[in-house]
């Protein structure tokens, strides 16, 4: 009964509150609309980035800026969220999906979408298989009535990234199942692009001058991805936001939001109190203190026991191996020098048995195996471990995901740590040492670790890090990761916290009683950026 109440209550907030921003929104006249879309940050519930992307279009609203919303009403046959991993034929949930909409975009200006096949395309993609699918294109005008050559649409490329994280896997089977749900998610997909592009037309039809942003989640995930590879062939200005670094915290970009990128001025250095901040942040970090997108990774951070510290002393070094969960979106960004994860830790294999001398440790990341979640990995490094009988090697230990072992423990320990792409790269310069990296993290963008760019010289650069004595690093190393982290921290993150707190589920949020002049600009700080940064294109960034 007390959820029951508790739902309710949420959702009188945000009628509440939407109806008080209608009552006093004053468009300005001439003004450009901004359009939002958001298919894949929830269901039925808020998330983090569905109330980023709702609080942003108040204060726009609020501030005097046109906003319009593109919006599902059972407008994909099978979609990202309402995919059901037991059953790929099941429906999502739209009813209550489309309920929820409505309440978030009461008293706003809606353009809602529906679905209907492309008999042609359906035609086009029944009979291939799933190589054929993933490198799928299709020419379609999409509105684009002033063009002779009508685009072609990478449907496949810009569907799979999708499909890989719905499915939790980055190598998908070629069978009737998957082939069927993806299949689904190509024919959604064009439906999307369809549909968006007359909603496009629509909008400048209605004002008669192109929108002045289109603002999305994510732009991975195929319904966001598909709307912004469409705006960008008009030439239109696309943002893309996701859950930042801070509690209840946004990044938002005019680049792709999951590789986080932002420029650091080369003369930035931190004054005494920003240091003070940032060594407080870290001391919080390394005791397992931080949460991510409303999910704390470490409900618990052990040391060492005594078997591992023994079997650590039995050789001449020790190298820490940290992996990633393989179908995470930011993938796409990390697989710049390998095809994907499970290539760079087949090289890692070969190192480990050519090395005996040396003990690897096998780090899982501790969100593979997510406790009470969907999210948990259908192609893990666990099963890598043991496909590859790495656990019964002398010379390698595996730590699983839930196995709440002090990873920073492992690197005071290391001669040079190996990562793909995760943050613990960044930590371990911090802590002064070595990083050898194998996929293009966000921090990669500044020299902060190692990072060959073929295999063959990653390969070659492991070679020499284990050969050496000792081993160092830059001090120009140390440098970047303090000022990256800095940024990414205090100046990339947008704070939410004073419209959010923690919702009645792990990574849900729900809105705070707050009054509609706090998402005035002039009254907020966060949304006076924002408004800033989506009309006058100014830095999505804090003051320093």
């Amino acid at each position: 009964m007390n959820g029951r109440i508790a739902r309710w209550q949420d959702r009188r907030q945000i009628t509440r509150l939407a109806g008080q921003v209608a009552a006093n929104a004053r468009p300005r006249p001439g003004q450009a609309p901004v359009v939002f879309f958001n298919a894949s940050a929830r269901l039925d519930g808020l998330s983090q980035n569905a109330a980023f992307s709702l609080l942003t279009g108040w204060a726009l609203r609020l501030s005097g800026t046109p906003v319009v919303h593109f919006v599902c009403r059972t407008g994909m046959s099978h979609c990202v969220q309402g995919t059901k991993l037991e059953d790929f034929s099941a429906l999502p949930p739209c009813k209550a999906c489309v309920a929820q909409s409505r309440r978030l975009y009461s008293a706003a200006d809606v353009n809602w979408f529906g679905y209907q096949p492309d008999p042609e395309l359906q035609k086009a993609i029944q009979g291939l298989i799933l190589d054929e699918l993933s490198a799928f294109e299709y020419t379609i005008p999409l509105g684009f009535q002033e063009s002779r050559h009508p685009p072609r649409i990478p449907l496949g490329p810009l569907v799979l990234p999708a499909l890989r994280w719905a499915l939790r896997r980055h190598h998908l089977p070629d069978d009737e199942p998957t082939r069927f749900l993806f299949r689904e998610y190509i024919l959604s997909a064009f439906n999307v692009a369809r549909e968006f592009g007359n909603f496009l037309n629509q909008v400048n039809g209605v004002n008669c001058t192109p929108c002045a942003a289109v603002v999305i989640f994510n732009g991975i995930l195929y319904p966001e991805a598909i709307a912004r590879w469409v705006a960008q062939q008009r030439g239109l200005r696309v943002i893309t936001h996701e859950v930042s670094f801070q509690p209840f915290s946004a990044f938002f970009t005019d680049g792709q939001a999951t590789a986080y990128p932002f420029h650091i001025p080369g003369d930035f250095e931190l004054n005494p109190e920003q240091d003070q901040l940032l060594n407080a942040y870290l001391e919080k970090r390394f005791q397992g203190q931080f949460s991510m997108a409303g999910i704390r990774f470490w409900p618990e951070m052990k040391g060492l026991d005594e078997t591992l510290l023994r079997k650590v002393s039995l050789f001449h070094q020790a190298v820490p191996i940290f992996t990633n969960v393989v179908f995470d979106t930011s993938q796409i960004h990390a697989n710049t020098v390998f095809p994907h994860m499970f290539a760079w830790l087949d090289l890692v294999l070969d190192l480990i048995r050519t090395h005996p001398e040396t003990l690897f440790i096998i780090r899982a990341h501790p969100d593979e195996m997510r406790p009470g979640s969907t999210k948990q990995s259908r192609e893990s490094v666990h099963d890598w471990v043991y496909h590859n009988q790495i656990h019964t090697l002398p010379n390698a230990v595996f730590i699983d995901s839930l196995e709440y072992i002090s990873s920073y423990e492992l690197i005071q320990r290391a001669r040079f740590v190996m990562v793909y792409n995760s943050s613990i790269g960044l930590e371990a310069t911090l802590m002064g040492k070595p990083v050898l990296c194998g996929g293009q993290a966000r921090y990669t963008q500044y020299p902060i670790v190692f990072f060959p760019d073929t295999p063959a010289k990653y390969r070659q650069q492991a070679e020499v890090f284990l050969a050496a004595e000792p081993v160092t690093i830059p001090t120009e190393f140390l440098r970047n990761a303090r000022r990256f982290l800095y940024f990414q921290l205090f100046r990339a993150s947008l704070p939410f916290e004073e419209y959010l707190e923690p919702g009645s589920q792990p990574g849900f949020v729900k809105l705070r009683n707050f009054d509609w002049r706090d998402l005035l600009p002039a009254h907020s700080p966060t949304m006076q950026i924002i408004a800033e940064g989506i009309l006058n294109r100014q830095p999505f960034l804090l003051p320093n």
